[in-house]
């Protein structure tokens, strides 16, 4: 019997997406002024020039024009924590009073199943407002906030990684875990969600200050057991922070060593923030094929420190941008850029609105090891994208008036852009935001 034909649909306006990083290639992009995506049961079977694909498309097939605007993949957000939506914008003197007064205080509500469901459904419309469609993401201590937060990006579609955080010291005692209780619960989500669908689990120990050597070897053995689940907790923060750490583990070479001692430094290991690092800390970052989420938000609002983008690079350590709401003050990776570009200015450095775009999007993708399933336009990939308005405000209308080329356009968004710009989120080729409904 004939197989049916499958579902396409067709967009067309500019389209941007990348190859390689613009700060070591060349040839990082492919640019089309005028561009159509074509998509088939959820994943990109072509992108490039309209005049080229259009004749491609099979009869009655209807164009979605978005001429004037601009198709990027969706952003991917590599860390933040979706039980701290509601306290975002919370004032304190530094990251470890922030976490004693806001912090766990809030994180406490998330053992209501229906409370947790209630923050999940916010937050992920939110990241969806925002054109962000992956993101790596914290729970609570609670199973049930992990099951809240799958059960509602399940019913959207969505590609995200999350994971149960691992608490057993240094934090109030209705927020503590075991070390052996810990291990177990992440095990059974791991066999309850991992791969299921589009979901995918991460190891999630919160740092090493709240989590005894027994709960984090426990945790670097669950990170040998399945190699292919992820791996996500914050490093080198804070100097308070990396204080307490050395007085907690002396026989650590640095705050990275820590984790490197228990086996977790490995591929698809996500370590927020990575301010306070040396030269060797960089070196074995890039040699483990762990990545760096940069956080500039969340570290200008706690005055944490600068993330140094030359060092990095040097080093070859890979890198991605992450909002870390709500210690981070926006879900817009737009609005992260803004402050990204401006943390690398203190630092020396300069960071182009093109490479900002692909650490924002194929960046993250290979740092997670899924380079080939989201980040890009190749034929096969998971059909997530955002539609992206270059006049969507008075004044990004005005800059693009005098925009000449491609990257004054991305860097007008990038620091004058927040959700007005995203004008439409598709996860799977399923449209899940539209900011204007005549569109």
């Amino acid at each position: 019997m004939p197989t049916a034909a499958p579902s396409v649909q067709a967009y067309r306006a500019s389209l941007l997406h990348f190859h390689a990083d613009p700060a070591f290639s060349e040839q990082s992009h492919s640019w089309h002024a005028d561009g159509l995506l074509i998509v088939a049961d959820g994943k990109v079977r072509a992108a490039g020039d309209y005049a080229e694909l259009a004749a491609t498309l099979p009869p009655g097939v209807e164009v979605t024009d978005y001429s004037g605007k601009l198709i990027t993949p969706g952003f991917i957000d590599t860390h933040l924590h979706f039980p701290q939506t509601e306290m975002i914008a919370s004032p304190a003197s530094g990251l470890l009073p922030w976490l004693e007064n806001y912090t766990f205080p809030t994180e406490h509500r998330f053992a209501d199943p229906a409370h947790a469901r209630g923050v999940a459904e916010f937050f992920l419309d939110e990241l969806l407002r925002c054109g962000t469609t992956t993101a790596m993401v914290y729970g609570t201590v609670h199973p049930q906030s992990v099951d809240a937060f799958f059960e509602a990006s399940e019913a959207r579609g969505l590609r995200m990684v999350a994971g149960k955080v691992l608490m057993d010291r240094n934090c109030p005692e209705f927020l503590r875990d075991s070390a052996e209780g810990g291990a177990r619960d992440t095990e059974e989500l791991i066999r309850r969600w991992h791969k299921r669908g589009r979901a995918l689990y991460a190891i999630t120990p919160r740092f090493a200050p709240t989590s005894t050597p027994e709960q984090l070897h426990l945790a670097g053995e669950l990170a040998r057991a399945y190699p292919d689940t992820y791996l996500q907790t914050h490093v080198a923060e804070n100097t308070d922070e990396c204080a307490w750490v050395k007085s907690l583990f002396p026989q650590a070479r640095s705050y990275l060593d820590v984790y490197d001692g228990y086996g977790m430094l490995r591929p698809r290991a996500m370590f927020g923030h990575c301010i306070w690092f040396d030269d060797a800390d960089f070196a074995r970052m890039a040699d483990s094929g762990a990545a760096a989420a940069v956080c500039p938000t969340s570290n200008l609002f706690l005055g944490s420190g600068l993330f140094d983008f030359a060092r990095a690079d040097a080093a070859r350590m890979p890198i991605t941008l992450a909002t870390d709401v709500g210690g981070g003050t926006s879900f817009s990776m737009l609005q992260t850029m803004n402050e990204a570009y401006k943390v690398a200015r203190l630092k020396g450095t300069y960071l182009p609105a093109l490479r900002m775009f692909y650490l924002a999007t194929l960046g993250a993708a290979r740092a997670m090891r899924l380079e080939g399933v989201i980040g890009g336009f190749g034929a096969g990939t998971e059909a997530d994208f955002i539609v992206l308005d270059p006049r969507a405000t008075p004044l990004l209308s005005r800059r693009a008036d005098q925009s000449d080329s491609l990257e004054e356009m991305l860097f007008a968004l990038a620091t004058l852009g927040d959700d007005r710009a995203v004008a439409a989120t598709y996860s799977a080729g399923r449209q899940l935001h539209q900011r204007n409904p005549d569109l």
